[in-house]
Order: structure tokens, then sequence, then C-alpha cells
């Protein structure tokens, strides 16, 4: 009898005790007494060249719920680091160097955080990824790119005039390699609303929705997505497609994209008067297909080399049968170029895409304000050898044309 009231008094004290439900801020605990993670649904499975999502789930009551998507399809990321070292005073020259970026990247944070990712985004270049995570609550959910295998090299200017990276350095530990994964993550996608988004509503009885939407030109393929409210507090991954078809043609090396009859027009109009310039018309192509399309300036400077060979092979054969060709200047140049190409992939590595721009665009102007200065009234008229040259052109070009109509 007296073990009966000693066990009824002990159960009223539980229930007098313990609230009803066992409910905390963290959400409902599972049968160990910790929080469960959060559960994960969307409304597809499939989009067409981009497209919207709809993410819906629940999550520990109180606990802000941020979704990361990454693509399947991997691309090259690169930064090379010349800044100055706080502690040391000195630059360090190493090239930071993965390949195994995600060809798409992204953190959606809850709404409520609209307000400090605008402010992140007014920071212009200045902006940090590390920082930005950390402000927006959001560094807990980045685990994809952290993941990546970089390696660094300590470069010098000798290395780089002969081709060469530098020496290949040891290996970081994880904290060292998931801080330089996100100076990668700029270097790569470079403007904050590319890798961070503010779309997920999270009610006060946990659940939540998200609109996840992907740009039009991404890279096709396999998607996965993750709800986490902290680093072990994740849902099981969901993945998606993103499906292309001609004239679309995704480039691997990019990571993006693109409907192949844009290039091929474009190219097309420049080539007919790059050669008649004189060139081959990649000066022209390199700073319109980085304005135009989202592709690095690395791909695109490795890209229009090749494919300057066409415009520059047709013009050899028609300029050498109208004997403008000189070939004793023209090998002698060509030389050059060889140094000069051999030298000029390793430079570009090394810079950014806003260099690259910055660069490109003073030498289009300085020759563009040199030619334009050269047909002036007052130049022309100073150079009569010059004026000669260009009537002796225009004889032979005419000498030319008159003997093809006779054959």
């Amino acid at each position: 009898m007296k073990q009966r009231i000693a066990l009824l008094i002990s159960i009223f004290v539980m229930a007098v005790c313990i609230p009803a439900g066992g409910a905390s801020a963290a959400g409902p605990p599972d049968a160990a007494g910790v929080a469960a993670a959060p559960t994960i649904q969307i409304d597809k499975t499939s989009i067409d060249n981009g497209g919207s999502i709809i993410v819906t789930g629940t999550a520990p009551v109180g606990k802000p719920v941020y979704i990361e998507v990454w693509a399947d399809n991997q691309v090259r990321a690169s930064r090379f680091d010349a800044e100055v070292d706080k502690d040391t005073g000195k630059r360090p020259y190493v090239l930071y160097l993965t390949n195994e970026m995600p060809a798409y990247y992204k953190i959606f944070v809850p709404k409520d955080q609209k307000e400090n990712l605008d402010k992140i985004k007014k920071e212009g270049k200045k902006w940090s990824f590390s920082k930005a995570l950390k402000d927006l609550g959001a560094d807990a959910a980045y685990s994809v790119p952290a993941k990546a295998k970089i390696d660094r090299y300590q470069a010098t200017l000798m290395g780089s005039i002969i081709g060469s990276r530098g020496d290949l350095l040891p290996q970081m530990d994880d904290k060292e390699n998931r801080k330089r994964s996100m100076q990668l993550v700029k270097a790569r996608f470079v403007n904050p609303d590319k890798v961070l988004g503010a779309e997920v509503v999270v009610n006060p009885d946990g659940s939540y929705t998200a609109e996840i939407k992907v740009r039009k030109g991404l890279t096709p393929g396999k998607y996965n997505i993750v709800a986490a409210v902290d680093k072990n507090l994740r849902s099981r991954p969901l993945t998606f497609e993103n499906r292309i078809s001609f004239p679309l043609i995704y480039l691997s090396n990019a990571g993006t994209s693109l409907n192949i009859f844009g290039p091929f027009f474009l190219t097309l109009a420049i080539a007919i008067f790059g050669v008649l310039m004189g060139a081959g018309g990649g000066f022209i192509m390199n700073p319109l297909l980085v304005s135009i399309w989202p592709l690095p300036h690395t791909i695109v400077a490795g890209t229009v080399m090749p494919t300057v060979l066409f415009s520059q092979g047709s013009g050899i054969y028609n300029y050498s049968k109208i004997k403008f060709l000189n070939w004793k200047l023209g090998v002698t140049i060509g030389l050059a170029m060889v140094f000069g190409g051999f030298i000029g992939p390793k430079l570009t590595e090394l810079i950014t895409l806003a260099q690259f721009k910055f660069v490109f665009g003073w030498i289009l102007l300085i020759l563009a304000g040199l030619m334009f200065w050269q047909t002036t009234p007052g130049y022309i008229s100073k150079n009569k050898k010059e004026q000669a040259i260009l009537k002796e052109f225009k004889k032979k070009a005419e000498e030319a044309a008159g003997a093809k109509k006779k054959a």
C-alpha cells in the first residue's frame, strides 16, 4: 500500500513540473530529447531552362530556416591573393584554385533578412561573402563549397612569365579550406544576388515556404536542395532537374548555357568589319561576349583565340590575292605573338573580371583615339607618305578587281 502511494505521489510531481506536450523553443524533441531535423518538400522535379520551385516543410519552432541549393555540374574557380597582409605587411602572391566549384550555388535566407541583404548589395565590389553569411546567420547552412578540394600555388612574376603557376603548397586544414572556399565563391559568382536571396517565410508554428527562382541560361542537369536550421540540423536532400534543348547549348567550362545563334550572328558581323581593319575581330569580340552573356573573362579570352584563326585564314588568303600582304613584316610580328600568346593566358588567370574590363576598356579607348586622330585632315596633310601609300593600295585594289573581271 505504501509503495502504491509513493508511486502516485511521484507521478503527480512529474505532471506538475513538466509542461504538457514537452515542447521547447528549439522545437519538438525526438525520442532522445534532441530537436528534430527540418523536413522539406518541392512542388516539381524538373524545370525547363530555369523556372520556379516552391519549397515547403517544417522546422523546430522558433528557428530560422535556410535553404542551400547547388548543381551537380562543377566548374573551375580561382583567386589570386595579392592584397597586403594585415599582420605581416607583405603581399602573399598566392593563387587559389579549385575544379570542384558548383556551377550553380545559392543560399536562401528568411525574408526578414531582406534589409540586411540589401545593405550587403550596396557595398559593391567590397562585399565579403564570409561576412555576409555571418551577418545573415547563414554560415550554419554553408557546406557544399567548403568541401571542395582547393590547390594553392606560391606564384612569382618570373613564374608567370615562363608559364608556371608557381610552387604547389601543402594542403590546408578544414578551417582554412572553408575560409578560402568562401573567397572562391565570391570570385566565381562576383555579385551577392547570385549566391544569396531572401525568400524563406517561416511561420510561428515552424512551417516554412519559399520560392526558389533559377535563372535562365544556367547549368542543366541535377540540382540539390536542402533545408537547414544549423550545422547539425539539416533535412534530407531533394533533387530536381534543369533541362535545356537546342538551340541552347551548355558550356561546361563556363558553367552557363546560351542560345548558339546569338554569338553566331554577332561574330558574323564583327568578322566582316574586323578583317576589313586587318584584324581577326577578337579585340571586339572579347568585351562584347563578356558584357552580353554571363561568361567568365578567362573562358572568353581562351575561346576567342582559336576562333580568330578562321577569320584570319580567310583574310590572309584574300589579302595575299590583292597583294596587300607583306610576309617579312607578318612573320616578324607573328613571332612576337607566339611569345605573347604563351604569357597572356597565365596572366589572365591572375586577374579579376573587373581588372580585365578596366584594362581592355582603356586599350580600346586609346586605340580608338589614335585611329580617329590619324583620320583628321591636319594629320593626313602632314603625312604625305601615308597619302601615297593609300593611293598605291587603292590602285592595286582597282587593278586586282579589273583582272578578276577579265578572268
